[in-house]
């Protein structure tokens, strides 16, 4: 049988790949959405939408995926340390001067959402297939394709495309072809599902930081609330009820009720490893990785959705029938996908690699297994505390509405001359004192630099 042939062929019907279907489609494109598996998906992760998000998700059409799906309001983050509460409201959106509101819900909930709007998009076809591999051209290595099998069938099939889109989430199958550079896993998140929790601060997510590793809270429908706890140490089988249960103790004590119950709810707890990878510039003729598949970054800040939407707004651009009329041109193509690669990357409003660093600085300053970061820690609420623009500038940030890697870059060295400050304070006329502080701070100072500037190196690398 003859290959069927499309514009674009797209693996995975996650959150990017969706969107991009979507998006593709109602521009004329014609789409072949492929996914394992169009049961509702199950995942701990994903369900978090920073304002940014909102926004892009609004600029695609898709605003009303949030409708129906028991989705709750997110006004900003309430960060727990040692007990003591500093509020953290996301500040008006700099574009617009409104109060932007995030979003979470069930994870599973959204996607099949975006599932049902990509399949009522002109010119897309669904199929729930299993992709085995990548037609390619013996002679040039060109990818072609799409090597498939549909669900319950035995015979392959194989469909030809113009562009293959590899969508296929953190443990892809394709990322070998185009990336090189190693996944940095920095631990795990164990989750828990919190009924009828009573949340310190409604509508806001929380961080709760203290001598062990961060845990975050967020409500994600109605009755639930969402509880990741970061494990950093290799638990051993069977024991990590027991884990979590010595957690306990850092909640406070409105939550302990309910994760307790959580806790003995199940033998086994989901769990998802937080990982990191640089994007790389897709460079395989015929191919374009997406998504975490090619770009993964920290989940505490909840920024992956919304580098999700942005890369597909640019993607609406760069690959629009009007800008890129023959995907068949591999050369002009191979351009196209080099100026989306440094623009998702250094633009100041659609600048993932502003959220990427974010995400990896602030989880190496609440994780603080060192002393010197446990001094950055403190410091960072100390910031907080201060309110102001010490508070609307990181909060525009974890928003996702500020972009801007300088302001970053201020925010997280303002903190960290904060801490080294306080290493002085009561010093007095003691020499003593002063030389400690002194050789104290320079350590600190050092460490700050190792946190960023490596992540930033990384990014802005070829």
């Amino acid at each position: 049988m003859k290959p069927r042939t499309y514009d674009i062929a797209i693996i995975g019907a996650g959150i990017i790949g969706t969107a991009l279907a979507h998006t593709l489609g109602t521009q004329g494109r014609s789409v072949l959405l492929l996914e394992r598996d169009l049961s509702e998906p199950d995942r701990i992760v994903g369900e978090l939408l920073q304002p940014g998000g909102v926004k892009m998700l609004t600029k695609l059409g898709l605003s009303g995926c949030l409708e129906e799906i028991d989705a709750i309001k997110v006004d900003g983050y309430e960060v727990i340390y040692h007990g003591k509460g500093v509020h953290i409201p996301y500040p008006p959106d700099p574009e617009t001067g409104l109060k932007p509101q995030g979003r979470s819900f069930h994870h599973g909930r959204f996607v099949q959402k975006l599932r049902s709007a990509a399949a009522r998009a002109p010119n897309v076809t669904v199929l729930e297939a299993t992709v085995k591999d990548l037609l390619k051209d013996t002679s040039s290595g060109n990818v072609l394709g799409v090597t498939c099998r549909r669900k319950g069938e035995k015979e392959d099939e194989h469909f030809l495309a113009s562009l293959t889109i590899a969508a296929d989430g953190y443990a892809s199958n394709f990322r070998k072809l185009l990336v090189k550079k190693k996944t940095e896993v920095t631990s795990t998140f164990v989750a828990l599902e919190l009924k009828d929790a009573v949340m310190p601060k409604p509508y806001h997510g929380h961080v709760l930081l203290g001598d062990n590793a961060p845990i975050l809270l967020y409500q994600i429908s109605t009755h639930f609330t969402r509880a990741l706890i970061d494990v950093r140490q290799k638990v051993p089988a069977g024991q990590m009820r027991e884990h979590l249960q010595s957690r306990i103790k850092d909640l406070p004590e409105v939550l302990q009720p309910s994760f307790k119950e959580a806790i003995m709810a199940r033998e086994r707890y989901p769990s998802m490893p937080n990982s990191y990878l640089p994007a790389t510039v897709n460079t395989v003729p015929g191919l374009l990785v997406v998504g975490d598949a090619n770009n993964m970054r920290h989940p505490l800040t909840g920024g992956g959705m919304t580098v999700a939407f942005s890369d597909v707004v640019l993607l609406r651009d760069f690959l629009s029938p009007a800008n890129l009329p023959d995907l068949d041109d591999h050369y002009e193509v191979a351009n196209t996908l080099a100026d989306f690669h440094w623009q998702r990357k250094g633009s100041k409003t659609n600048g993932s690699s502003t959220i990427n660093i974010l995400s990896i600085a602030l989880y190496r300053l609440f994780a603080a297994d060192s002393n010197e970061l446990k001094v950055l820690q403190k410091a960072c609420f100390r910031y907080f505390e201060r309110g102001g623009e010490c508070v609307n500038g990181p909060a525009s940030l974890l928003a996702t509405t500020q972009r801007n890697p300088w302001v970053l870059f201020w925010h997280f060295f303002a903190v960290a001359f904060c801490g080294i400050s306080g290493l002085f304070a009561g010093a007095g006329w003691r020499v003593d004192r002063w030389v400690v502080g002194v050789v104290q701070g320079v350590r600190v100072l050092w460490t700050a630099c190792l946190v960023l500037f490596p992540y930033i190196f990384g990014e802005f690398r070829r």
